[in-house]
């Protein structure tokens, strides 16, 4: 720190807030600490009365924590996303699209291990609408070592460490199970609610096809959905261990390597995944009809995002997979599938 005429201030750092007075009118500050002087803020600099400043001199190797952040926030951010303008050395980082949020938590560590900046993001894996701030980052000296800022931009090279995923449009063939249902015995509740789920997120069920718990209906109306173009398959009900519940049976007769059957979530306990070529099908157990939030939801903003899911990511879900059924849910604003 220094004190300098403030002609001579121009690309130097103010030390401390400058304050203006209009009598019955304004007091307030006219200039933050961390301001870079320019040379058009002589003349009100003068005017307020200041004719030396305190400031920190910008030396090679040395960053202003405006200019530190900008290119943290460069090197951390990916697809989908905006930066709003530094402040006080921070940046928000805000969903340019409605999207899947997806965070890098490895890299997210790394960069928090170094001392002196931070930064701060939503849970990954959550749909995400355009223009809210997904994270934040700072930078916490007024000046920082540069080396430290390269030391970011390094472990950012490998990719975005925050970036969002646009949904796409899938056609979802949709299968119900149940002879109670297929024979009109009673009302199908559980299809509506995956119809809801599925147009939520911007696709649709193009067919919908009843069946008993019968293994080679449940084959026929597989083998007609992907005859028919269906980018995904949904199948209801029949994932209990009762003899009579065949969908998992079914999916492998008709030609599916299953992923996970059983997911360490509740509710969603009993969830199937499986794939036929690169089509994937998803078997939904009862919860999913009656239950605010379940694995469904945690699973399906995933697909349609273009993701292929493996068995590591359902086993992660376990940390975070407990719903704690709140009287008001407030999914996706809890706890719930946040590892």
């Amino acid at each position: 720190m220094q004190k300098v005429q403030v002609e001579e201030a121009v690309g130097m750092v103010l030390c401390h807030d400058i304050t203006a007075i209009v009598p019955g009118k304004f007091k307030g500050r006219a200039f933050k600490k961390g301001h870079v002087v320019r040379e058009d803020d002589i003349p009100q600099l003068l005017q307020l009365g200041k004719e030396h400043l305190y400031v920190w001199e910008k030396k090679e190797g040395c960053l202003h924590e405006d200019e530190a952040a900008g290119r943290m926030a460069r090197a951390v951010a990916g697809e989908g996303l905006t930066l709003t303008e530094p402040k006080e050395g921070k940046i928000n980082l805000v969903a340019g699209i409605r999207g899947l949020l997806k965070v890098d938590v490895a890299t997210l560590h790394g960069i928090n291990d170094i001392e002196q900046v931070m930064i701060a993001s939503r849970h990954t894996n959550q749909i995400v609408e355009k223009g809210m701030v997904v994270a934040g980052t700072r930078v916490i000296p007024l000046v920082i070592d540069e080396k430290i800022i390269e030391q970011v931009e390094e472990r950012c090279a490998a990719g975005p460490v925050v970036e969002m995923k646009p949904l796409v449009s899938l056609r979802v063939g949709l299968i119900v199970t149940g002879s109670e249902v297929y024979k009109g015995r009673i009302e199908d509740k559980f299809g509506p609610v995956v119809e809801a789920k599925v147009e939520a997120l911007g696709s649709v069920v193009c067919r919908k096809i009843k069946v008993t718990d019968h293994t080679p209906m449940i084959v026929a109306a597989i083998d007609s959905l992907l005859a028919e173009g269906a980018d995904m398959i949904v199948i209801t009900g029949g994932m209990s261990v009762d003899p009579d519940d065949l969908t998992p049976a079914g999916v492998v007769a008709a030609g599916g390597r299953i992923v996970s059957y059983g997911a360490p979530t509740l509710p969603g306990a009993m969830f199937m995944l499986a794939y036929i070529g690169t089509t994937p099908v998803l078997g939904l157990p009862g919860c999913v009809m009656y239950a605010k939030s379940t694995v469904f939801d945690l699973v399906l903003p995933r697909i349609m995002a273009g993701e292929t899911i493996e068995r590591r990511d359902i086993t992660a879900l376990g940390h975070g997979g407990l719903c704690l059924e709140c009287k008001e849910c407030r999914f996706p604003a809890c706890s719930f599938g946040k590892g």
